[in-house]
């Protein structure tokens, strides 16, 4: 809740969310919890899909130096392993998730506008940041941690 009273003005994932994401997909979700002494003071929730862990949110009631990169990064990628899962997707946006491992990818995302003159504006917009967002994922591929590898013509 924190963290959507910060960034967003106010917090969209309620109590109530909790109780229904428990109740109807309780099996695939992981919550990843920081606890001072019996005090969760920060979490990390994740959705887990047929061979992609998905984090999504992240909430903290007290920042603590990498505990953002532990909880979401780290015990993600291990808990993907534990479960024998190919893919963490960690979320849009981040550069700083290059030195974490997480390559660049294409995020998709589907909204259904209602007033035609703004869908048409919303529409003109992305065609112009697709090019923009190819650039940038060109650019970051070049940064990652990763060995590069080349191929040679003999």
């Amino acid at each position: 809740m924190d963290t959507g009273m910060r960034k967003w003005g106010q917090p969209y994932l309620t109590r109530e969310a909790f109780s229904l994401f428990s109740e109807r997909m309780g099996d695939q979700i992981l919550m990843i919890l920081a606890l001072d002494e019996n005090d969760p003071i920060a979490g990390a929730l994740n959705f887990i899909g047929s061979d992609v862990l998905y984090g999504r949110y992240w909430g903290c009631k007290r920042e603590k130096r990498f505990l953002h990169f532990e909880l979401c990064y780290y015990q993600a990628i291990d808990a993907a392993i534990e479960r024998g899962l190919g893919t963490v997707e960690a979320g849009a946006q981040g550069s700083h998730k290059l030195a974490r491992g997480y390559a660049p990818v294409e995020t998709y995302s589907a909204h259904w506008i209602a007033d035609p003159g703004f869908r048409d504006a919303v529409a003109d917009f992305l065609e112009r940041e697709r090019e923009g967002v190819s650039v940038e994922q060109m650019f970051l591929d070049q940064r990652t941690p990763f060995k590069k590898t080349t191929s040679q013509k003999n």
